[in-house]
């Protein structure tokens, strides 16, 4: 309480300074700091299949797999990311599944759905079938994990972590920078201890410190239609950005969008 009642002492007196008129106040101290802006540099193009609804990116052993979304067509595939070409393609989606994020560890592919509550794990060798399922509680957006954990999100504020063995839930954190709460936490990927993720409809991605939940950067990527697509951005079908992999042995980001004819390398500045 004496924060604030220093802050309406300072307003009071400064509105009875004796010339009768009123004095707008304004406390510097109240405003949200900004957020850090991750400066980038495109460094590389490259070609995307149109078809894919993406959901989740990760490079595994120099390949890049790909869950995708969108009822009948939502499918987990291993792609040449230098040349567009899709390797290796298993369409998992039904008139009830929706495929959404990505992730693998310890070998094994985890793809969550969307409105099903079912988790497909799959051997990272053999992704022509599940070799298991899990329920899950939440909607399926993004997943990615630590080592240790595996991170989801389900499109709210909330980024949960789970056992990978049993999906338990371990812990829950929620996103939120110096202006408040984020919701629609999208896509996900753990890179040297932060988590980066997708905002939901807005072309930017988020910078993560998984212990408190608070955004330390963001990187704007407003724009990169109208710069490196235009006349391949097709309305009503060439959707919202959705797409981040990072390679730990190349260091190479890569990000795209919802039916990108293009992925981008980025390079941190």
């Amino acid at each position: 309480m004496k924060k604030y009642s220093a802050i309406w002492a300072l307003i009071i007196l400064a509105a009875c300074n004796g010339n009768g008129k009123d004095v707008e106040v304004v406390d510097e101290t109240v405003k949200p700091k900004p957020t850090p802006v991750i400066s980038y540099s495109v460094v590389a193009e490259y070609p995307h299949d149109t078809s894919a609804y993406t959901q989740g990116l990760e490079f595994h052993n120099g390949k890049l797999y790909e869950g995708t979304g969108d009822y009948e067509t939502s499918s987990l595939r291993i792609t040449d990311y230098k040349t567009g070409k899709v390797e290796k393609k298993h369409v998992m989606g039904t008139n009830k599944i929706f495929g959404e994020g990505i992730t693998i560890f310890k070998n094994k592919i985890y793809q969550l759905t969307w409105e099903d509550h079912i988790v497909y794990v799959y051997d990272v060798n053999n992704i022509d079938k599940p070799i298991q399922t899990f329920k899950w509680p939440y909607a399926g957006w993004g997943i990615t994990n630590n080592g240790t954990d595996l991170i989801i999100s389900d499109g709210t504020v909330n980024l949960y972590f789970v056992n990978p063995d049993d999906f338990r839930l371990k812990s829950t954190i929620s996103v939120s920078d110096n202006a408040g709460s984020i919701d629609s936490i999208n896509e996900l990927e753990y890179i040297d201890g932060f988590v980066y993720a997708n905002i939901y409809q807005r072309d930017e991605i988020i910078k993560i410190d998984p212990n408190s939940g608070h955004v330390v950067g963001k990187m704007d990527l407003s724009g990169f239609k109208q710069k490196f697509f235009a006349n391949q951005d097709i309305p009503g079908r060439t959707d919202v950005l959705n797409g981040i992999a990072y390679d730990s042995a190349t260091k190479k980001f890569l990000v795209t969008g919802k039916r990108w004819p293009k992925m981008f390398e980025l390079k941190f500045n």
